[in-house]
């Protein structure tokens, strides 16, 4: 998986990015998992996982905090 540009993040529904996010944290854990139990995997695969979770939690949290105060 390649690194996602906040951009193209931003065309995503609220459900969508909810149902990514929800998907991100499972492929997270399942590579941690890996490097617990000392299987092969990517290293840069977490980095990547964990930035793209932040990406979708902050633009949610900003989607979120706009509905709020309208």
């Amino acid at each position: 998986m390649s690194l996602s540009k906040f951009a193209d993040l931003i065309s995503l529904s609220n459900d969508q990015i909810s149902e990514a996010i929800i998907e991100t944290e499972n492929q997270l854990f399942n590579l941690r998992f890996k490097q617990a139990t000392r299987q092969t995997f990517k290293s840069h695969e977490i980095k990547n996982a964990k930035r793209r979770l932040a990406q979708l939690k902050t633009l949610l949290t900003s989607r979120l905090q706009n509905l709020e105060q309208s």
